[in-house]
């Protein structure tokens, strides 16, 4: 190791080598999306890449019988269809697959924990896992403490031989505060913190883990990230689609829960949380944990001025009718559900004290893009185009999908015509032509993190409950208000009352 990389904080080969030991996936609800759309594809990825132990293994539950060579097949077929831009190996999916097995069985019932004990134990016999083994819940969230508190009752969340025993909960963590702590409880008793993985798949972005190589491993902007020099912050998650058949799920969580409460708190405090003092599980969250903790606590007579509720209705976009939400199969035609939502948040600390941070997200909305954008203060003193509009600030676009990259906007003098005027110019970062390499999916990452007992991309239960600290008071002000909706039509940019809260402080949406 050279002096220098010895002295960097950052520099950490034991998380940037993962070697994960032998081990075990046992995967619940493997009957699912989740698990054909991304657990299976991601998991053949990391065999593909030799980046999984000899003898790792794969354990599916659910309540359909099948056997193990029936569930192979299945999980060949997804694999197949939603690897993303990578080859399909059969030599390789035949070795992959001898480790794949499957137990059907009612999760409620004790008896189904048996028999995966048994298979886990066989596993462990015959393939040489250790013991250690990756419990996954990809199940509905009402079952996750059962679940848990069965692994507990049947002895599976622990290995009498020194083996690991980890969990990993989707999210929704809870539908509010008080159900997120009650969740915590319940899974505690059970398992340790640290042994806790609560995922959140944005996290495990490149483009948002390049955040912090962005800010920390450069030395030309974190002297300017603060509230001297920036103006604003706006986050935008924006979908195109509607709620693709999950109208009932949608109904009961709606955008702010769904996306703000988790994914896109997390990206704000990536962008703004402090340098920690090294790069290690514990002080990255310790310091993403303090900013989400800074979040200024908006007051019931405040929140009609900095969150804005909308709900897309029925629109002709290109050739195709659009229903409205209300229209959309499983949902209630009166519902109050949110599929917009869009807060000014504000950070008491000394860093971003006045600054605003605007957060937006929604469903049907002109394009799916996931960003943030940066707006620096103006010059102090507009130099040139004399008499005509200032050049805009300074802005700078950090993009995570789809077009992952990081885009700069400045001045240069026009050279068309005469005298000293000036035009925005951008200087762009594309992580697809810089690199020339594939990006690794979230679901790869945050896998392979977990199975070598990395939690720095998953969140803590402190940082849940900070998340949900900051828009309960929001949420109780909306489920006592009754709106008009609809209020913005689908393949348009959310309702004027987004635009009006903005422009109280002089300030716009910028258009992805």
């Amino acid at each position: 190791m050279t002096d220098a990389a010895s002295s960097n904080p950052f520099h950490d080969p034991l998380r940037f080598e993962k070697r994960i030991p032998p081990c075990s996936v046992l995967i619940f609800g493997a009957n699912g999306d989740l698990t054909m759309r991304k657990l299976l594809p991601a998991l053949y990825r990391l065999a593909y890449e030799r980046k999984l132990p000899s003898g790792f293994s794969i354990v599916g539950n659910s309540r359909t019988a099948m056997t193990h060579e029936q569930f192979r097949e299945k999980m060949r077929v997804s694999v197949e269809k939603f690897i993303e831009n990578s080859p399909f190996d059969a030599a390789l999916w035949e070795d992959f697959a001898r480790g794949i097995f499957y137990i059907a069985g009612d999760i409620s019932d004790p008896a189904c924990y048996l028999a995966m004990k048994q298979q886990l134990d066989q596993i462990e016999k015959d393939r040489g896992t250790g013991g250690n083994v990756l419990f996954y819940l990809s199940t509905q969230p009402s079952f996750y403490a059962s679940v848990v508190e069965h692994l507990g009752a049947s002895g599976l969340s622990k290995h009498e031989g020194g083996g690991w025993r980890r969990v990993v909960i989707e999210k929704p963590f809870g539908h509010d505060l008080e159900s997120a702590q009650e969740l915590n409880r319940r899974i505690s008793t059970v398992f340790s913190e640290r042994d806790i993985y609560r995922i959140d798949h944005y996290l495990g972005k490149e483009t948002v883990q390049n955040v912090l190589a962005f800010r920390f491993g450069n030395t030309i902007f974190e002297p300017l990230w603060n509230r001297q020099y920036i103006s604003h912050v706006q986050v935008t998650g924006a979908e195109s689609i509607g709620v693709e058949g999950r109208g009932a799920y949608y109904q009961e969580a709606g955008a702010l829960r769904d996306m703000i409460q988790n994914h896109l708190l997390q990206v704000l405090a990536t962008v703004t949380m402090e340098a920690p003092s090294q790069f290690e599980s514990d002080t990255v969250r310790d310091e993403r944990a303090k900013l989400l903790r800074s979040i200024k606590i908006l007051k019931p007579d405040e929140v009609e001025a900095n969150a804005v509720k909308g709900q897309y209705g029925p629109a002709r976009i290109g050739n195709e009718d659009v229903p409205g939400f209300r229209q959309e199969h499983g949902v209630n035609p009166e519902a109050q559900t949110d599929t917009y939502a869009a807060v000014t948040f504000f950070i008491d600390n000394w860093r971003w004290a006045g600054v605003p941070f605007y957060v937006r997200t929604g469903k049907r909305l002109p394009k799916r893009v996931t960003d943030i954008a940066i707006r620096f203060h103006p010059a102090p003193l507009s130099l040139f185009n004399s008499g005509e509009i200032s050049p805009a600030p300074n802005l700078l676009i950090l993009r995570i999908q789809p077009d992952e990259g990081i885009s700069l906007r400045f001045q240069s003098k026009d050279p068309a015509g005469g005298g000293m005027k000036l035009r925005p110019v951008s200087m762009d970062f594309n992580y697809g032509s810089s690199f020339g390499t594939r990006t690794p999916s979230a679901y790869e990452t945050l896998l392979l993190d977990a199975l070598g007992g990395d939690s720095t991309l998953y969140t803590r239960q402190d940082m849940v409950e900070a998340s949900w600290r900051a828009v309960e008071p929001i949420l109780n002000c909306w489920n006592n208000t009754k709106y008009k909706f609809p209020n913005y039509d689908a393949g348009t940019w959310g309702p004027k009352a987004s635009d009006e809260m903005l422009a109280r402080r002089g300030h716009t949406w910028r258009i992805p």
